[in-house]
């Protein structure tokens, strides 16, 4: 069972009032709180992801869509934000062999938490951490174990989708973590 799969089975356990299986052990020693950093963390990823906001909530402290525009290196606009822009931003920072086997089919290359702060630049890893509500370490740690899952599961076909199947797919995913 992946870790998407085992935090949708959390959720699912939560909101049934019992304990699902945590994902935290997946993430090492210390890891007791990563479920929590992990939930926090989703509608950014999602938001990055399909290139706006947190699936229609109001965002806090100045808007997630302009964060992720920041972060992803432009507001918006084609090719500026999204998945591709996350795909390219990976590309720039060195890590396009890992970018590319989240996409293809097979298994996924790990990237280490210290790479967040090569892809995102300090100032962006600190936004992402700041929306998220979770210090800068797990945003990081958190962020090395959803970018590959995600971007895995926005591309069962081994390809890039078009903008509208994409969308599709990350607000199918956001209804079945209850945020959407």
């Amino acid at each position: 069972m992946g870790l998407l799969d085992d935090l949708l089975g959390g959720l699912a356990g939560q909101a049934m009032g019992g304990r699902g299986p945590s994902p935290a052990s997946r993430m090492g020693a210390g890891g007791g709180d990563m479920s929590r950093v992990l939930v926090s963390l989703m509608p950014v990823v999602l938001g990055m992801l399909a290139n706006r906001g947190a699936q229609g909530q109001t965002p806090r402290s100045g808007g997630l869509g302009d964060v992720l525009g920041q972060v992803l290196g432009g507001a918006g606009g084609s090719g500026g934000g999204g998945l591709g822009g996350l795909l390219s931003q990976l590309q720039q920072a060195g890590f396009g062999e890992q970018a590319d086997s989240w996409v293809s089919r097979g298994p996924n290359k790990p990237i280490s938490p210290d790479a967040m702060t090569q892809i995102f630049g300090r100032d962006g890893l600190e936004q992402i951490s700041r929306q998220a509500g979770v210090s800068q370490e797990e945003a990081s740690q958190g962020l090395s174990q959803l970018l590959p899952e995600m971007v895995n599961h926005v591309t069962p076909d081994g390809t890039v989708p078009d903008p509208d199947s994409l969308a599709n797919s990350v607000d199918n995913f956001a209804r079945r973590l209850g945020m959407g």
